[in-house]
Parts: structure tokens; C-alpha cells; sequence
């Protein structure tokens, strides 16, 4: 039996024990307050800590959880994935990280920002505390980025995963299955009335963000190549004008040659060139290969993840028949 719930809250966990029990507790004091039934999905990407026994020992104390192991670490956009295919939420989802840098007390904003006009509330970074300068910096660099690569597709900046979206919205945003997600991008695509609420990011209560630089490159070129076709156009109208200069190049030597007479080439700039026009071919083809790379995991239509255990949350009207049963 499927216990049916109004709202529900999904977040995903990798490494995070530490603060998943003070993250619970601000839950419980924010959704009880709300006055609508309520479930959270806490979904394991596969953590190398105390998470997935953190997970249990609240689900023991609190029947409103829900809880994924996913079978291995997938990725934080997979794990996201997995958490809304199993949200039961009838009149939405509320999508939040554990480590506490987006505040739960939030929730309350975005439930009474929605309306019947609304589909989605996401909620825009007013101030970002215990990020360093070059963090913020990038961020804020990759978002006008894909605001300009995005293909009529706006997505807001300063915006991360946090954000309540109506179960209409949800459903659609399901049926995109593709491999190489790119979740901040998605939720846009699929378009729907949205509204913005301002909000102030708070540091990490505990533990250490599985993001470094490295991680956000990837996450960065991910987004790019996902909604954008821009950077095969950009390296075809490079391509054009780097020959276009060496046609014109040609010609000024055979000019040269014939009024001034033929010279001994000189070897630096010869290496010059060579080495200029080497680095432009080895970078278009690193591109392609990024867009081929993503074409050939899209063929192989590989699941998404795969669950190790699910633990659903049953009502207590659910409860008392199994019992009778």
C-alpha cells in the first residue's frame, strides 16, 4: 500500500552524518508548522560514512522518512533523479541539500509563494557566506555563461538546486531520462510559471563539500554541453577564420618572394604557426569528442541508477491494516 502525502522533501545525501540530524530536526519544526502532510526522501549516493546508519536510526525515530540507497555513488544529479522518481508528494516537491548552507526555514517562503500561477519557487542566492572569493567569482561567471549559451532557455542566476516545484511540473521533468543531466538546466526547460525568492546561503554546518574545483569544471562543461551547440559553432567559425588568415598569409609570402627574392624560412616562426594551428585542431577535436563522448552513453540506454534498498514511510492508516493483515 502507498501512503499518499501533500508535500514531499527530497534531498540528497553523500557524506553526511554529521549533519543530518540537526538538518532533520529544522525540518520537523518547519513542515509540522506548515499544517499539510509531509514526507522527506533521503537518498545514500553511496557515502563512505556513517550516513546510511545515520539514515536508519531516524527512520526508526520518525515514520515520515523515506529513504533510497542507491547501489553506488552515481553523482549528485543522478541521486537528485532517484529522490523525485520516488517522492509521493501530491501537491509537490521541495528539492534541498543536507549540509544546511540552504536553511530549511526557507520552505515556509517558497509554500506560501506558490499559487494556482506558480509552478515553481526557486530560491536565488542573496548572499553566499563561507565560500571563498574564487568560488563565487566562478559562479558567478558560469551563470551569465548559460544564460548566454542557453538556447532560449533562461536560467536564473545565483540558483542552485533549491527550489519547490508543483507536481505538474515534476511529471514532466520525469520523462527526460537523458544520461548526462544537468538538473538546473532541466528544471527550466521544462518551463511553467516560476517565481523567485531571495534568500541568504548560510555555511556549512559540518563536514566537507564533495565539490572541488575540478568537480564544478565538470558540472560546468556538463551544463554547456547539454544546452548549447554554441561551442561547435564557435570552433567552425574559428576553423573559417584561421584560414581565412593563412590564405591571406599565403598570398602576402608569394608577394614577398617575388619583389624582395626568396629567404632562408625562419625556424621560430615556422613553429609558431605550426604549433598555433596544431593546438586549434587538437582543441576542436577535444570538442567533438566531448558531444561524441555524451552521443555514444545516450546509445547504450543504461539505467539511470540502480536502488539497493527502498524504504518507504506508510501512514498509520497504512500500519494499522498491515497489522490487521
Amino acid at each position: 500500500m502507498s501512503a499518499e502525502v501533500d508535500l514531499s522533501i527530497v534531498v540528497p545525501c553523500y557524506n553526511e552524518h554529521l549533519v543530518l540530524p540537526e538538518f532533520h530536526k529544522r525540518l520537523c519544526a518547519v513542515m509540522d508548522a506548515v499544517g499539510q502532510t509531509w514526507e522527506v526522501v533521503y537518498v545514500n549516493d553511496g557515502s563512505t560514512d556513517q550516513t546510511l546508519a545515520t539514515i536508519r536510526d531516524l527512520e526508526r525515530q520518525d515514520p515520515r522518512i523515506s529513504s533510497v540507497n542507491l547501489s553506488r555513488n552515481f553523482g549528485k544529479e543522478i541521486a537528485l533523479t532517484a529522490g523525485l522518481d520516488y517522492a509521493r508528494g501530491t501537491d509537490g516537491v521541495v528539492v534541498i541539500d543536507a549540509d544546511l548552507q540552504d536553511p530549511p526555514e526557507v520552505i515556509q517562503e517558497m509554500i506560501a509563494a506558490r499559487s494556482d500561477d506558480v509552478d515553481m519557487v526557486y530560491a536565488r542566492r542573496r548572499l553566499r557566506k563561507g565560500e571563498s572569493l574564487l568560488k563565487r567569482l566562478t559562479s558567478w561567471g558560469f551563470y551569465r555563461i548559460m544564460t548566454k549559451l542557453g538556447n532560449r532557455i533562461v536560467i536564473p542566476p545565483d540558483t542552485g538546486d533549491f527550489r519547490f516545484m508543483s507536481r505538474r511540473l515534476l511529471n514532466d521533468l520525469l520523462q527526460m531520462r537523458e544520461r548526462h543531466r544537468f538538473m538546473k538546466g532541466l528544471f527550466c526547460w521544462v518551463g511553467y510559471p516560476s517565481k523567485e525568492l531571495l534568500y541568504d546561503r548560510a555555511p556549512r554546518l559540518g563536514g566537507k563539500t564533495s565539490f572541488n574545483y575540478w568537480s564544478l569544471w565538470n558540472l560546468a562543461l556538463e551544463g554547456i554541453t547539454s544546452f548549447s551547440v554554441l561551442p561547435l559553432q564557435l570552433a567552425t567559425y574559428l576553423g573559417f577564420a584561421v584560414s581565412f588568415f593563412a590564405a591571406f598569409y599565403g598570398v602576402w609570402v608569394i608577394i614577398f618572394t617575388v619583389i624582395s627574392g626568396s629567404h632562408v624560412p625562419g625556424y621560430p616562426s615556422l613553429m609558431t604557426v605550426i604549433l598555433f594551428l596544431g593546438g586549434i585542431q587538437l582543441m576542436t577535436l577535444g570538442l567533438i569528442g566531448e558531444y561524441v563522448g555524451r552521443i555514444f552513453n545516450e546509445t547504450k540506454n543504461r539505467p539511470l541508477y540502480f536502488v539497493e534498498s527502498y524504504h518507504p514511510f506508510t501512514s498509520q492508516l497504512d500500519s494499522e491494516e498491515n497489522s490487521v493483515g
